[in-house]
């Protein structure tokens, strides 16, 4: 009688964090493989700063550009462009197309998916700011953050690029598909963007639109951005005469939970 057969042991299965920078590879991979979204989440805030710094070059006061000025509200769109927008359009395409579907499917940890789309999200926002801020230096003189200024910079970006991505990806599930992705999301973001002092002074900004954009991230981004660019004599022009960093941080603290409490409840790995 022969032996039977020794039994094959099933393959290991990779560690969860294996998984984690692989599909954080994939994402990266995936965005800059894409010339469109590279040159609209990228190129577009560095288009804008060209011009608008080539267009409106004039003093605010206080020996203050308005390119400084710009600075802020241009990093806080870049940030919104790589979070808010990135994430809307490009889910709600990926869903339209099966790709979540197929991805809901496979062994693959589905909180790797989001792993991944985070880690793009932070890498992306961390290239646009740093392009900005090299364009603003050496072709505007742009005076950069010093000391602690830097460590606002940095939580003010984080908070928010948080919240925006968060907000993204529920809002990814309003588009009917991927085609109206682009059409749903752009406008709301530019909505914001005119109306949170990102292409203008705030303090010129009517106060029934002030109150309006102060329900959502991107003015208090933006705020909490002019406060690392600006000196603070320039906080007096702002609608509570101070930079209100500690409300910038509760409000976007309480975005953060609030979008994840909204991707919660609406986030879908398919269409209806």
């Amino acid at each position: 009688m022969t032996a039977p057969a020794p039994a094959r042991e099933a393959p290991a299965l990779p560690s969860l964090p294996s998984v984690y920078r692989s599909r954080s590879s994939v994402e990266l991979k995936e965005f800059f493989r894409q010339r469109e979204s590279v040159v609209f989440t990228l190129l577009l805030p560095v288009l804008l700063l060209v011009v608008f710094g080539a267009v409106l070059d004039f003093d605010l006061g206080s020996g203050v550009s308005f390119t400084q000025y710009f600075m802020a509200g241009i990093i806080a769109a870049g940030i919104l462009g790589a979070s808010l927008q990135n994430m809307a359009i490009n889910i709600a395409t990926e869903r339209s197309d099966g790709t979540l579907k197929h991805l809901a499917g496979t062994p693959m940890p589905r909180s790797a998916f989001f792993v991944g789309k985070v880690v793009q999200v932070l890498a992306v926002t961390l290239a646009s700011i740093v392009v900005l801020l090299l364009i603003g230096v050496v072709f505007y003189r742009i005076d950069l953050p010093s000391g602690t200024d830097w460590l606002t910079f940095a939580w003010v970006a984080v908070l928010g690029a948080s919240a925006c991505t968060l907000l993204g990806i529920a809002i990814s599930s309003i588009a009917k598909n991927g085609r109206s992705a682009s059409a749903t999301v752009t406008p709301f973001a530019l909505l914001l963007q005119f109306i949170s002092g990102v292409f203008f002074q705030f303090s010129e900004i009517p106060s029934w639109m002030q109150t309006f954009a102060a329900l959502f991230p991107l003015k208090w981004m933006a705020q909490g951005l002019r406060s690392v660019f600006l000196p603070d004599a320039l906080a007096a022009d702002e609608p509570a005469g101070s930079w209100e960093l500690g409300r910038v941080a509760l409000v976007l603290g309480i975005w953060c939970v609030l979008g994840l409490i909204l991707c919660v409840r609406t986030f879908r790995w398919q269409d209806k």
